[in-house]
């Protein structure tokens, strides 16, 4: 697999990760692509720093020495570092810039999902801005200030405003031309319509952080995936 390196010195790399891989290796099939394993097969030992799931692409940080992975993760910790993704989500959200403070725990009975739950919820913030209306949809920008498992996807769901693909907390598996061109819509009589998006449009468009040896700010943007900016080019012509 070609790998999309932002940046790579001896203390640390950054990388664009691409969707459907994993961040680490699965605990049930250590075989699925991940990209520790791919940049440990390249660079020798790398650590995970923070996470994106797997449909989500954008930029990532890996530290190189347990020192690296000590100085980057305070500032996680701290929440020092800037996290900004970019969301494709049903709707408008009302206001078009705002905040979610609302805690997140695991569903009580549904594996690998989560909630907003005052119950043994863990705090989460997210901040949101509307960067553009699609018609019935809209590109927005977010920043998170806490690492929770699935945080955007569960935050903007409760907002009244899922992503557009989203299997656990939107309204759709995937999305299909036909939904936004209705009857202008043409299919040959034995054609299968393919998805013009088959996952979670979810990609983590900007990453800063204080680099741990040199204290120098690092700042790195990654543009939208090939499949969102059609899906984007989509809307804006149809929606």
């Amino acid at each position: 697999m070609k790998l999309d390196i932002l940046h790579e010195d001896e203390h640390l790399l950054v990388v664009n990760k691409p969707a459907d891989v994993l961040t680490v290796p699965d605990r049930h099939d250590p075989d699925l692509p991940n990209l520790k394993q791919l940049l440990s097969d390249r660079y020798g030992s790398v650590i995970p720093v923070h996470r994106l799931d797997r449909p989500t692409t954008g930029a990532l940080v890996f530290a190189r020495t347990p020192e690296a992975h000590r100085g980057l993760s305070m500032q996680f910790e701290a929440r020092e570092v800037e996290k900004v993704y970019l969301a494709l989500v049903d709707g408008v959200p009302e206001p078009e810039e705002g905040e979610i403070d609302e805690p997140i725990a695991p569903h009580p009975s549904k594996v690998g999902r989560m909630m907003v739950t005052n119950r043994n919820g863990k705090f989460a913030r997210t901040d949101y801005k509307v960067m553009e209306v699609l018609g019935k949809f809209s590109l927005v920008g977010v920043q998170i200030f806490t690492g929770r498992t699935h945080q955007i996807r569960v935050h903007l769901a409760y907002l009244g405003h899922p992503l557009i693909v989203d299997p656990f907390y939107g309204k759709r598996t995937e999305f299909l031309l036909s939904e936004i061109k209705g009857k202008r819509y043409n299919k040959g009589k034995h054609e299968v319509e393919r998805p013009l998006l088959d996952r979670v449009p979810l990609h983590a468009s900007r990453l800063g952080f204080t680099h741990p040896a040199t204290e120098e700010w690092m700042h790195f943007e990654v543009e939208l995936p090939k499949d969102m900016r059609a899906m984007l080019n989509q809307l804006r012509k149809l929606g």
